[in-house]
Formats: structure tokens, sequence, C-alpha cells
């Protein structure tokens, strides 16, 4: 089975990337880094299909925002928090966050479906879209690159060990969900203070 993996990867790697890339992302990254470092991939290329499949992903949510409001109701109201949170951050920094995004966990989906709801410039979102996709697959596969000797040791470490390796990346996982949920929480906490001080004065005046 692994050996299948292997040849699949070294066959077929760009278009796993491609697909990945649409689908999730920095783990497909960060295995097309490994790749270069080992021979198996070509730098350029693996970023231009990495950043590609990254744009097609976002396009694509972008456009379901725009056209699927049917569906985005059911989404809205599962995620409403999130949904809520991707509004304060895009009216707060704009189009800056559309780069920052891939970046935000539980966000990568829902800020470009939130701005597919607005008028925003179809135009000038994938612009925008496809220079983030591109400078965020550069940024992970270079590192992944630099970094190749050390993940393959992880890898190798987690495939001898993996009673070890399981738990401690639950437990990492678990830690990041964790850490951006509080922060999720603080900022809507803020927004909520916010309005109610905002009601007070209006009331006293």
């Amino acid at each position: 089975m692994e050996q299948f993996l292997l040849d699949a990867l070294v066959h077929y790697g760009y278009i796993i990337l491609f697909i990945w890339s649409i689908m999730e992302g920095e783990l497909g990254l960060i295995m097309a880094g490994t790749m270069v470092h080992t021979g198996h991939m070509n730098m350029p290329t693996a970023i231009l299909v990495a950043g590609l499949g990254g744009f097609t992903g976002d396009q694509i949510y972008f456009w379901i925002g725009r056209y699927n409001k049917k569906w985005i109701q059911n989404y809205l109201h599962k995620h409403r928090r999130k949904f809520a949170l991707a509004h304060l951050l895009l009216k707060k920094y704009g189009w800056p966050v559309i780069f920052v995004q891939r970046y935000l966990y539980g966000l990568r989906t829902v800020i470009p479906i939130s701005i597919g709801l607005t008028r925003y410039s179809a135009k000038k979102f994938a612009i925008i879209n496809f220079i983030s996709a591109q400078v965020w697959a550069a940024i992970t596969i270079v590192l992944a690159y630099i970094f190749g000797e050390q993940i393959i040791r992880v890898l190798e470490y987690a495939k001898h060990h993996w009673y070890f390796a399981l738990p401690l990346a639950a437990l990492f996982l678990g830690g990041i969900s964790y850490m951006f949920h509080r922060i999720e929480n603080n900022i809507l906490e803020r927004r909520k203070q916010r309005h109610a001080n905002r009601n007070r004065q209006q009331k006293a005046a």
C-alpha cells in the first residue's frame, strides 16, 4: 500500500497536488515541497499548479456565494458565527482579508462565500485571489523544501511510532482549533459590547 501511494505521488503528483489544493491545501503543499526536496517535483511547476488549485477552490466558493442562495441559507444557519466574523473582518480590513484568509483556520471557505454574497467586483476578487494563491503556494512549498530533510525524518518517525504520533497530532490540531475558537469568541464578544455601549449612549442622549 505504501509503495502504491509513493508511485502514485511520483507519477501523478501534479494532478494530486492540484486537486488537493482545491479541497484543502497546506498538507498537499508540504508534500509538494518535500518532493521538490527529493527531486521528484520541479519547484516552479509545483508552485504554479498548487496556486492554480487554491485559486480555483476559492473561485468556486465565491460563485457559490453569488449564485446559490438557497444552499447558502442552510450553510449560513450552521456557520452563522463564522459568517459574522468574516463580515466583521471584511468590513474592518477590506481586500487584504482575501490575501490572508488562506491562513485563517476555519474561515478559508467562509470568507470567499461571504464576499460572493456581497456586490464585491468578481474581477477584482479573481485578480487578488490569483496573486494571493500563488504567494501562498510559493511560501509554503519553499519552506517545505528548505526543511525537507526534517519533514522526512518526522514522517519516518511517525511511521514507526504511530502510537505516539497520532495522539500528538490530535493534540496539536485540537490546540489550534481551540485557539482560533477563543479568538473568534473574543472578536464577536467585543463587537457585542460595542453595540451594547452604543445603544446605551443613544438612549442616554
